[in-house]
């Protein structure tokens, strides 16, 4: 992802059980995704919400209260803001959905590697820029579906001013 100045207010922190982890939101790639993030943030959405589904190279998907994949915020969903300005590489933030490109809502998913089969077809709304270790020790699910059964919760979010 190409550098860019982070305005204040745009940075998501994701208290997790092993650190903080520290995310510059895209406003200017994803003005609706990033303003429902920050929303749900200052809500306390995501207070003890759990990394429900974890692929080992792929990504950690969070932002679902119940921990089955299919919850969300009581929000509609999102319209789809795809972009070709920047790609799925290793710590960037994107909004998970359906296979109906307007249904993100709540669920985010972090990156492990670069996956450019997602540029594109998915909204990125962030890229981690401080405590990536920290989403890497997050609990792995198994199978292919990638969901945990014991999984890590995120401890405390919310927006840094």
């Amino acid at each position: 992802m190409t550098e860019h100045t982070v305005a204040s207010g745009d940075k998501l922190v994701l208290e997790l059980p092993e650190g903080k982890v520290v995310i510059a939101l895209r406003p200017d790639l994803a003005p609706k995704a990033v303003e429902r993030l920050k929303l749900l943030a200052s809500e306390g959405f995501y207070d003890g919400v759990p990394f429900h589904r974890v692929i080992e190279g792929f990504m950690a998907q969070s932002g679902d209260p119940t921990g089955t994949g299919t919850g969300g915020s009581s929000y509609p969903d999102l319209p789809a803001e795809f972009t070709r300005e920047a790609s799925f590489e290793r710590g960037t933030l994107g909004m998970a959905r359906t296979m109906q490109p307007h249904s993100a809502n709540s669920q985010f998913f972090i990156m492990f590697d670069k996956v450019p089969s997602l540029d594109g077809q998915y909204t990125i709304a962030g890229q981690v820029i401080e405590g990536m270790e920290h989403v890497d020790k997050v609990k792995r699910g198994s199978g292919a579906s990638g969901m945990v059964s014991e999984p890590d919760h995120i401890t405390r979010a919310y927006i840094e001013a």
